[in-house]
């Protein structure tokens, strides 16, 4: 592992560069030790319930409620998943930056990391598909085969695409993974061979996967399907154009600090600004902006399902379900006849179809494109 000659002689340990999800290695910095023992363990427990709770009523209120599968609710459903497994690792990264031990064993430091990467890209995979879906059937309505075909099986395929696009993508990670023990002190870290350029392509993998084809994916898509948004007469043009940008942005602002420093790692591994104090700054940047791009998946779900009146209703039907007790006064909510769980607010694909098959006289085809 390349390390300066200052850094060498500054410390007593070596430069435990975890990609999942940080650096909980021993060091000289007060105020990086403060932060690593106290703050990340009360965030990502934090993150971690608020997190669980979240995509676990996604996950129940989808399984529970949908009577025929589409795209959109696959993908919904998935995305869920992959949060909730980046999720499961929380607690033991926690643990690990609160003794700064790893005390689970070798093999859970594989199980644990391949958890986090996982959830990690499988997170930013589904994200991509659903982008995708709404694309194609707004933009290329009636001449995509992407459109035409979303059926189960179909699905499915894509379902099983992208969870080896995820394994495919965190395999090297996973497999670089080892639990070691030196001077006392038991850590998880990511040990690539020396003399290679895996740490390097690890970086890259990263930006270009992490942020890069992800938000050029959303730029590209929503820029093609904003437009046609505005140029129909509907009121719910406004709040699916205005949630649109609420994706991208959020997108934009939880991951590109996380990414930025990632590429300033990979210029410190190559030997560009290796100074002892530009090392530990980065350090302490990197544990900070890790800190905000965990709690993305904790707003997932609100973006893309408890923004939607259908899902809400759903959910506190759910509640009335499970606390007759709480919820005895709630309104009784109504039957939907759309078959997605989908946010109403962003079912963006049926006022297109709608409008579009209303003009040819097809009507009879809306429910079948209804996102």
């Amino acid at each position: 592992m390349a390390r300066s000659a200052e850094e060498a002689t500054s410390e007593n340990y070596p430069d435990y560069d975890n990609l999942p999800p940080g650096d909980f290695s021993p060091h000289n910095n007060n105020n990086l030790l403060a932060y690593t023992q106290v703050f990340l363990p009360t965030l990502y427990s934090i993150v971690f319930i608020m997190g669980f709770i979240g995509n676990g009523l996604v996950v129940c209120v989808l399984v529970k409620y949908h009577k025929s599968s589409n795209m959109s609710d696959v993908c919904l459903f998935n995305l869920a998943i992959s949060d909730l497994l980046f999720l499961l690792s929380l607690p033991f990264w926690a643990h690990y930056a609160a003794i700064i031990q790893w005390s689970f064993g070798s093999f859970m430091c594989h199980a644990v990391t391949a958890l986090y990467m996982l959830g990690f890209y499988g997170s930013i995979f589904f994200m991509i598909l659903m982008t995708i879906d709404r694309y194609t059937v707004i933009v290329h309505t009636y001449t995509s085969l992407f459109s035409k075909h979303r059926s189960v099986r179909a699905s499915i395929a894509l379902v099983l695409f992208m969870w080896t696009l995820s394994l495919g993508a965190s395999l090297p990670t996973i497999i670089f993974s080892q639990a070691n023990n030196s001077n006392g002190i038991s850590t998880c870290m990511v040990e690539y061979p020396e003399g290679t350029l895996w740490r390097s392509i690890s970086y890259i993998e990263l930006n270009i996967l992490g942020l890069i084809i992800p938000l050029s994916v959303m730029v590209f898509c929503y820029s093609r399907i904003i437009p046609i948004l505005m140029s129909i007469k509907s009121q719910k043009k406004h709040k699916a154009v205005r949630l649109i940008l609420v994706l991208v942005s959020v997108f934009f602002l939880f991951w590109t600090p996380y990414n930025i420093l990632i590429f300033l790692k990979l210029l410190h591994h190559h030997g560009y600004m290796s100074t002892y104090q530009w090392s530990q700054d980065l350090k302490m940047a990197m544990q900070w902006v890790e800190s905000i791009a965990f709690t993305h998946c904790c707003l997932n779900p609100i973006i893309y399902a408890f923004m939607g009146q259908r899902f809400r209703n759903l959910f506190l039907k759910i509640l009335k379900e499970w606390f007759p007790c709480c919820f005895c006064q709630c309104p009784t909510i109504k039957s939907e006849r759309s078959q997605t769980l989908f946010p109403s607010e962003i079912n963006i694909c049926q006022v297109v179809v709608r409008t579009s098959w209303s003009a040819v006289g097809t009507a009879s085809s809306r429910k079948q494109l209804s996102l």
